[in-house]
């Protein structure tokens, strides 16, 4: 039987112009690489936009190829030496030991790599481009986006530029001040809470592993009162993650009142991550959408972190059937299967994935207890 993602009752959408969610995507993600030893080796954004199109879940018009941000626009947020520096880095090949030191690129972390400014500039251009197409109101996903570790100066977990920051700055100039952000990614928004940490006009809310890279985000860390951070244990489930979305994402979604929602939609959560030890199915990941679409004019969804390339493919092509309306099938057809079963690690000796990762797009349940630590520290951030 065919299953479509319930939505949020109870809470009235305003009114949209945008008569149909929009997709960014681009091909600049197609064979590119961070690495053969890098986790962000395997596909990922090409992955969800080859089973959108197997599923034909994009209507005429609603693909759209996210621009490439000009190095004038990224400087919004990040400094012109760091942008500079980066855009030399992929020119020549190669940083000297001052640059790295400096910017933190030619790391392991964030090493040269032949895309290393035009990919993150991809992603900052589809970000800066959905906050206008978002402007009068709609719905846009931009997989390519989430780059959430990004720091003015600095490239930091695998992320060049902040597209997230740069995204809720350009809703700003677009006249949209009052924005909520949410991230579901498994590791900490620590680039993004730099950026609006204290902003009474910005929500900043993260639900992330503790004891996880990059070890910030603390329960006790409120941003200067405006962040609610949410570290949760290892094996975290699709049942507390509901006891998340209704303690503590939607009640503050709700009492701000937000013009517009940013949602990094990380997949590194997934059981089957390499790189997190939480355990949700990406069922999770689409309810936590399907409640966030009714709550204000202007959602925008970004990608994230996420390094098996099976999962990572199957939960974002979820987010867009979730955000398009489509129904996702019990079994994928011929055409949608043939994509999952191409991939591969790129390396690493690790083994195939199970079958249900190649046959279907909605994961199996993963339920469980609510345990105690988790309804302790909802408790605690309910009386901020």
């Amino acid at each position: 039987m065919a299953r479509r993602a319930p939505v949020a009752a109870g809470y009235a959408k305003q009114a949209s112009p945008q008569t149909a969610p929009l997709f960014l995507g681009s091909e600049i993600y197609r064979g590119s690489s961070y690495g053969g030893l890098h986790p962000l080796r395997v596909p990922r954004v090409s992955t969800v936009i080859d089973l959108c199109r197997a599923m034909d879940w994009f209507a005429p018009g609603q693909y759209r190829t996210s621009p490439r941000a000009r190095p004038a626009a990224l400087t919004l947020w990040h400094t012109p030496d760091y942008v500079q520096a980066l855009a030399l880095a992929e020119e020549s090949g190669a940083v000297s030991d001052d640059i790295r030191r400096r910017h933190g690129i030619g790391t392991l972390s964030n090493p040269v790599f032949p895309e290393m400014f035009r990919r993150p500039a991809t992603g900052a251009g589809g970000m800066m481009l959905a906050a206008e197409m978002v402007r009068d109101g709609g719905i846009v996903h931009v997989p390519g986006g989430g780059t959430h570790h990004g720091l003015p100066d600095r490239a930091n977990g695998f992320c060049y530029f902040n597209d997230v920051v740069l995204g809720m700055l350009a809703l700003r100039r677009l006249g949209v001040s009052r924005i909520a952000y949410v991230d579901i990614d498994a590791h900490h928004c620590d680039g993004v809470q730099h950026a609006f940490a204290g902003d009474a006009e910005a929500l900043l809310i993260s639900v992330h592993e503790e004891g996880r890279w990059p070890f910030t985000g603390a329960l006790s860390d409120d941003g200067g009162g405006n962040c609610f951070n949410l570290p949760v244990p290892r094996g975290f489930n699709d049942t507390e993650m509901r006891a998340v979305l209704e303690g503590l994402i939607l009640p503050r979604l709700v009492a701000f009142r937000p013009e517009a929602i940013v949602l990094q939609c990380g997949a590194d959560a997934l059981d089957e991550d390499p790189l997190s030890r939480l355990s949700l199915s990406n069922n999770a990941h689409r309810a936590v959408v399907a409640t966030l679409m009714p709550l204000a004019a202007r959602l925008i969804v970004t990608g994230g972190g996420g390094y098996n390339p099976w999962s990572v493919g199957r939960a974002w092509a979820g987010v867009w059937a979730t955000l398009s309306g489509q129904e996702i099938p019990d079994r994928l057809p011929d055409a949608a299967r043939a994509v999952l079963a191409g991939l591969d690690w790129g390396g690493g000796g690790r083994a195939r994935p199970a079958p249900a990762l190649i046959d279907t797009l909605a994961d199996a349940p993963r339920e469980g207890p609510v345990r105690p630590e988790i309804r302790d520290r909802l408790a605690r951030l309910a009386v901020r």
